[in-house]
Parts: C-alpha cells; sequence; structure tokens
C-alpha cells in the first residue's frame, strides 16, 4: 500500500523509476550524468503540476479514497491536543466508524468528531470501512448535544461513502437516526464547523455536517450519490463513474460556485498524503478562521446563520402556468 499509485499517476512513476535507474547507473560507472538527472528531475516536477493542477472530477475522486490518504484520527493527532474519547450512544453499543470526543484545539476546548475508516482488513471491519450504523449517528448526536450544553464548539471531520445501508442498519432505523441529526444540529448555540476530509457520501456525510461552515480539502467531494451509484442508475452501467462524476458536481471547486461549501483547503502537491503535516495545518488555520468568525455572532445570529445557509442551497425557477 505504501506504494500505491492511482490509474493517472503512472506517467509519474515511470519518471521516477527512470530517474532511480539512471542515479544508480551513474554510481555504479562512476559516470558523471548530472545534467540528464536534472532534466529528468525537472521533467518530474512539471509532469506531476500538469497532473495534479488539472486533474478530472472523476479523478479527484479516485484522489479522494487514496489509502494513504489522512483520516480523521490522523488529523485529530496533528491538530489537537489532549484529546479525550467518548464512547457509545447510550441505546445500543459503541459505533468505530464514528469517533469523537472532547479537545484542545489551539486554545479552545472543542467536541471533535468524525467518520473513521480502515486501514487495513482488520480495522477495516472494526470500523465497517467508515460506513457508520444508526448508533454511529446516535452517539455523534450526544456529543454534540454535550458540546451544546457545555459551550464548546462543534468540529466534524466527514469522510464516508456513506452511512451503511444494510439490513442491521434498517433494523435499527438509520434514516430516523440521520433524520434526527438533522434537525437537532439546527438547534445548537454553538459554532459548528464541518469539514470534508475525503468522502462524502449521501445522507451519510450529511448526518454530522449541518453546520455554520463546510470546508473541503482540495482533492475531496461532497455528493448525494457516489458516481458509481449515479452511473448504476442513469447508465445502467458502474463503468460510466467517470461521466457521473462529471455530471454531479461533486468536487470542492464545484461546491464553493454553488455556495454549498464555504472554503477549499488546498493540499500539498500530489494530495494530503504526500504530506500530512502540512495539511492539517492548512485544515487546522481554515477552522480557525472560521471558529474566530462565529465566536464574534450572537448566539440568535449563529443560529439564523445555520438556517439561511440551508435555506439558500439549491436553485429552482418558478414559472407561471
Amino acid at each position: 500500500m505504501a506504494n500505491y499509485v492511482l490509474p493517472f499517476e503512472k506517467p509519474i512513476l515511470e519518471l521516477e523509476q527512470k530517474l532511480t535507474e539512471l542515479r544508480g547507473f551513474s554510481e555504479d560507472q562512476k559516470i558523471d550524468m548530472g545534467s540528464e538527472i536534472e532534466k529528468i528531475e525537472k521533467k518530474i516536477k512539471d509532469t506531476k503540476v500538469k497532473i495534479y493542477s488539472g486533474m478530472s472530477p472523476w479523478q479527484k475522486v479516485q484522489m479522494a479514497r487514496h489509502p494513504m490518504r489522512p483520516y480523521t484520527m490522523d488529523y485529530i493527532k496533528r491538530m489537537c491536543t489532549d484529546f479525550r474519547e467518548l464512547h457509545g450512544d447510550r441505546l445500543y453499543r459503541d459505533d468505530r466508524a464514528i469517533i469523537g470526543g472532547t479537545a484542545n484545539f489551539r486554545g479552545r476546548q472543542v467536541m471533535i468528531l468524525g467518520t473513521q475508516k480502515g486501514r487495513d482488513t482488520k480495522s477495516n471491519l472494526e470500523c465497517n470501512f467508515g460506513c457508520p450504523y444508526p448508533e454511529g449517528y446516535r452517539k455523534a448526536l450526544r456529543l454534540m448535544k454535550l458540546a451544546n450544553k457545555f459551550g464548546m464548539p462543534i468540529i466534524s471531520l466527514i469522510d464516508t461513502p456513506g452511512a451503511y445501508p444494510g439490513l442491521e442498519s434498517e433494523e435499527r432505523h438509520v434514516a430516523e437516526a440521520i433524520a434526527v441529526n438533522l434537525r437537532e444540529s439546527f438547534t445548537f448555540r454553538v459554532p459548528f464547523i464541518s469539514a470534508v476530509i475525503g468522502e462524502g457520501g449521501s445522507g451519510g456525510a450529511l448526518g454530522i455536517g449541518v453546520s455554520n461552515r463546510i470546508l473541503m480539502l482540495e482533492h475531496a467531494y461532497y455528493s448525494v450519490i457516489s458516481p458509481e451509484g449515479c452511473a448504476a442508475i442513469l447508465w445502467k452501467d458502474r463503468a460510466y463513474a467517470d461521466k457521473a462524476a462529471e455530471n454531479l458536481n461533486l468536487t470542492a471547486s464545484d461546491l464553493t460556485r454553488l455556495k454549498i461549501a464555504d472554503e477549499v483547503i488546498s493540499e500539498p502537491l500530489g494530495g494530503a498524503h504526500q504530506d500530512p503535516e502540512q495539511t492539517a495545518e492548512n485544515l487546522g488555520d481554515g477552522l480557525e478562521k472560521h471558529l474566530n468568525q462565529l465566536d464574534a455572532l450572537t448566539i440568535e445570529e449563529r443560529l439564523q446563520d445555520r438556517y439561511e445557509k440551508f435555506r439558500d442551497i439549491g436553485v429552482f425557477n418558478e414559472l407561471a402556468v
């Protein structure tokens, strides 16, 4: 997994392999090939800029799903201190697909929570591949209510393909759990910021995303349905996922243009996994800036701000008949 390469990154890999071979040949044969090495290094740099600055929506989806991309706990460890995880929904069990607790974020006591994926088979099974059960959303609601009670800002980090759609979820009323979260989130009197750090899949993401501000990492996506699911419905073939991604307007730049997301957080060249420390710093700066803005509002202004944000989403025209 350490050398995981996305399909569109193969030209970079080929150049890097060529560079390694050339350096090895130069050392073995005691030949100065500095100028040739510099040319390839420049070509690698130019190729990276060309590829990563011109990514298609489908390529951004692939980047958002990169198995080495930082997950919620990676950001919590880098952005916060004194994190104390809280467990369970007090109704059924603890869902490891959603984690959260209190933490110190740049001098503020906050409630930070988010969806969590795994790095290997064992951890993925433990957190159900980042797809929360109903109890995960009920745990998230319990934590957000605690934050509201004690006056702590809420930060949610979103990275999920969606809520788990299986029989167990239906038996325990996943739609109701998400719906209650949507309703209750409009009542929280504290600042509430969410950030899409990878995948933002449908109601599974929205269940912890009804906030005053929505930030998105540069290569994250946020959509009502996955490109594969959309392709299966519209074209009856998941192979059209790239076409679906083009039409879903799911990238960070699309969503800021549509005034759904409020800010795009830049990632290092090649994606967040190339430099998790810098990505966490960039995300922390964005969160801090918007928390400062929300702190300046009164409680009533904060509630109205959140209501108006979601009331204004969507454009439609009325025609007289």
